[in-house]
């Protein structure tokens, strides 16, 4: 076996250009762009980039997905949320394919729809089922309730939600051409169809009737989401993700058996005292037959996040963590893929295992609300108040995934953007990346304090927009056979 460094092969591979562009039609440019007060501002349809997964069995296509649909910061008469720039924007999955020469096409678009076959929306769920009490408004700064010809009222006219509504962000494209998809806000794990209709879900509330349908996940129909006639659940601490920050990533092992997910940062578990942590949490849950592990992952920094994984086999995988900075602005910006393997990692799930390793200095316990405990601590609770906490897990026999750096993506590519997403594993070897580019907008607070709207830039001096476009990297520990 030899290593190599295949960056150059890889970004030559029929004349590829760095950075193509994605193609985008224009949704809506009623508003102005206040970066130019007098331009009209273009929200683009576009928004293809929360993740990438790619084509079972055609090379040269992909597929992405986009979030929750054009949105910005908001405070208005409720207090803060967002504003719903298309209130009835319906996330998708879109099907490109990478021609000759750079050039890439849309193929089709998949809505996504409920169980009913009705598209959904990117607007927020009830508290019982992923809300976090996120206030929606239209695009003139209402409040959107129950009933739009009323004021907003608590009790006889509350908000709006959307039980199906869904901020996705992680995507897995199976052999039989169903899709999961992934979310930061319940968070959920939802299966769809080929044509987008929902058949299965997974989320940590008891109470959704929706986690019982299972059937017809993998595998010619065996009942797999069901363990021993229960629903099939995400454990119960990860209600405690942060808003916006919960299940990022989303990848299936190439046997189609487990569900590899990643969530974006540390969770506010037991409280916001967690954040402070470079702690975030890797689950795998087996479809086949209900079974889910649980191991940690170290971030660089308790500021980075998770954005993106992709399985290289059945305990290894390519995972994106960054910091979100633009490169053109911030010359400190990362951008990262590591190459992770949890074969020795620990078993948090498993608390029969971790319970022996209890002795007088620390106890181990399980809550039923904040997972494992130590010294009465959850996880992140207790790596935040001593980042040397890592070692005291070590010790005592818990032990994170390891990784290695797999890119460095700033020193291969010209990378100018901000979130770094969508990461495509090609058959060759190859990673596609792919950015959010937000539908090509973002909310800026004005002098005022007033919230406006102009395009995304890339630079300071806001003269390059952002767009969705597509990078083609090589791995730098490939390694071939001699």
């Amino acid at each position: 076996m030899s290593k190599t460094n295949n960056n150059k092969e890889a970004i030559n591979h029929n004349h590829f250009i760095q950075g193509s562009p994605l193609p985008f039609s224009i949704l809506d440019n009623q508003y102005v762009n206040a970066a130019y007060p007098n331009e009209p501002l273009d929200i683009r349809n576009g928004g293809f980039g929360s993740d990438a997964a790619a084509h079972p069995t055609n090379p040269k296509q992909f597929y992405v997905l986009t979030d929750r649909g054009p949105n910005a910061d908001f405070v208005g008469s409720a207090g803060t949320g967002k504003r719903f720039l298309i209130p009835d924007y319906t996330p998708r999955i879109g099907l490109f394919e990478l021609q000759d020469y750079s050039i890439i096409i849309k193929v089709k678009e998949i809505l996504l729809k409920d169980a009913n076959g009705t598209p959904i929306t990117g607007l927020p769920n009830p508290k019982a089922f992923g809300g976090t009490h996120e206030i929606p408004y239209d695009a003139q700064g209402k409040v959107m309730t129950v009933n739009p010809d009323l004021p907003f009222d608590e009790i006889t006219n509350p908000i709006n939600n959307d039980i199906n509504g869904l901020d996705p962000e992680g995507l897995v494209a199976l052999n039989d051409g169903s899709f999961w998809v992934s979310d930061e806000y319940g968070p959920h794990l939802v299966h769809y169809d080929a044509d987008g209709v929902e058949i299965g879900r997974i989320n940590p509330f008891t109470n959704d009737a929706r986690n019982t349908v299972m059937s017809n996940v993998i595998n010619n129909g065996i009942n797999n989401g069901m363990s021993n006639g229960k629903p099939l659940l995400l454990p119960a601490e990860f209600i405690n993700r942060r808003a916006n920050r919960g299940m990022e990533s989303l990848t299936i092992t190439p046997d189609q058996s487990t569900l590899v997910g990643v969530m974006e940062s540390s969770m506010d578990n037991p409280n916001k005292s967690g954040r402070g942590s470079n702690l975030t949490r890797i689950i795998a849950i087996n479809v086949l037959t209900g079974q889910i592990f649980q191991y940690l992952y170290r971030l660089n920094s308790a500021q980075h996040v998770i954005s993106g994984i992709t399985a290289i086999n059945e305990h290894e995988f390519y995972v994106i963590e960054h910091d979100r900075k633009f490169p053109m602005q911030d010359k400190s910006a990362q951008k990262h893929i590591y190459k992770v393997d949890i074969a020795e990692a620990t078993d948090i799930n498993d608390f029969s295992a971790i319970n022996e390793l209890s002795n007088q200095h620390y106890q181990f316990a399980k809550n039923k609300d904040f997972g494992l405990m130590v010294n009465e601590q959850a996880l992140e609770q207790f790596i935040a108040e001593d980042n040397g906490s890592w070692q005291i897990l070590a010790e005592i026999g818990i032990t994170p995934m390891t990784k290695i750096l797999a890119v460095d993506v700033l020193a291969a590519v010209a990378y100018p953007h901000d979130k770094l997403e969508g990461l495509w594993l090609r058959q060759d070897g190859s990673l596609g990346l792919l950015n959010d580019d937000d539908f090509a907008i973002t909310d800026v607070t004005m002098a005022d304090g007033s919230n406006a709207l102009e395009q995304k830039y890339l630079d300071s001096a806001k003269t390059i927009e952002d767009a969705n476009r597509l990078y083609i990297v090589m791995p730098d520990m490939v390694t071939v056979a001699e």
